[in-house]
């Protein structure tokens, strides 16, 4: 029986910062197996260079999402994100060892990953639900990612967390199971690496762990050296952007209003969106999206109540827009998801 349910509206997009060392890490599985001109060849793309990027803390999502992407689509390994977050150590951590040497259980540390997408970085946003001896992460796919690309991060975050909290840990983790939302296809990599039982054609990607490893405690001797490093965030337009329409919700600017107040003219607006990989359209309905998840999933109102509430003068245009945000109309997302 499900005992208690957590939204989290973590998905970061754009010239929002994210952890370098998982570029670094993916960079390394790249020239390991593929040699020194592809990684050279997407570097170039992202606009990073290999000696600038052994001393940045943080990159741009939007440079994370494109090195995921182009990573699947060289290899053409629907398990390699599964086979780069094998490759994780604990020292690679870079600024996040100083919140980790600050965990006592491993439990601590993955409430500190859930709960601060913009330090550790998310490609999504996550519905956490309690259940008996168990903890299930539900991955919500509101930016819209192509399957496949959403199933390489989702592979690429479950084995990159199970290997570092075995790091952490001084012994193996293991998942209890994993539901992926593509066709069947060969996952052997993913439940070797996991040691969890793999389900495809699911309706959503999720992973969950036995409760008893979250209370193992943190054996990892840290180097002092390097826990005091402090993240060097870069300030984000993107946020700036999202933070505006969050606050004037559901009565939100249009690009002209939303220029006009960055002091800028929609033509600049529109272009500095577009470089950090996204659209005004993108932020808008990224916004509208989470809020009417977290608005569902309250169970406090009506699905009447939520689309006027979201601004929606039809309730048919609602769950129109719903569906398209999350592939599922709000009610049969709502019955998903009931405790």
């Amino acid at each position: 029986m499900k005992q208690a349910q957590s939204y989290k509206p973590n998905l970061m997009v754009g010239d929002q910062s994210y952890p370098a060392y998982q570029l670094r890490n993916l960079l390394a599985y790249l020239r390991h197996h593929h040699g020194e001109e592809v990684v050279e060849l997407l570097c170039s793309q992202i606009g990073v260079g290999l000696k600038e990027l052994e001393h940045l803390q943080v990159i741009y999502v939007w440079q994370a999402d494109f090195a995921m992407d182009f990573l699947q689509s060289y290899t053409g390994d629907m398990e390699v994100g599964a086979k780069v977050g094998q490759q994780y150590a604990v020292e690679d951590l870079d600024f996040l060892l100083s919140f980790f040497n600050q965990c006592d259980t491993i439990g601590d540390c993955l409430q500190f990953v859930l709960s601060h997408p913009e330090l550790v970085g998310s490609f999504t946003d996550t519905l956490i639900i309690e259940q008996d001896d168990k903890l299930h992460i539900r991955w919500l796919n509101t930016g819209k990612i192509s399957l496949a690309r959403y199933s390489c991060q989702f592979q690429h975050s479950v084995c990159g967390l199970l290997t570092i909290g075995s790091g952490l840990a001084g012994q193996a983790i293991l998942a209890d199971k994993i539901l992926l939302a593509e066709p069947d296809r060969s996952t052997e990599s993913l439940a070797s690496i996991t040691g969890a039982d793999i389900l495809c054609n699911a309706e959503f990607n999720e992973w969950s762990i036995d409760k008893k490893y979250l209370s193992l405690p943190v054996r990892y001797k840290f180097d002092e050296d390097k826990v005091n490093t402090i993240s060097n965030q870069q300030a984000s337009f993107i946020q700036v952007l999202l933070e505006e329409i969050r606050k004037t919700f559901p009565d939100c600017p249009n690009m002209e209003q939303m220029a006009s107040s960055q002091n800028m003219s929609s033509r600049t607006l529109r272009r500095r969106i577009s470089q950090a990989g996204t659209s005004y359209q993108k932020l808008m309905d990224q916004v509208r999206c989470q809020a009417a998840i977290a608005l569902i999933l309250s169970q406090e109102k009506s699905i009447e109540e939520i689309a006027e509430v979201m601004g929606f003068g039809e309730v048919s245009h609602f769950r129109q827009s719903f569906k398209h945000w999350l592939g599922h109309p709000p009610g049969h997302f709502l019955r998903l998801n009931e405790t």
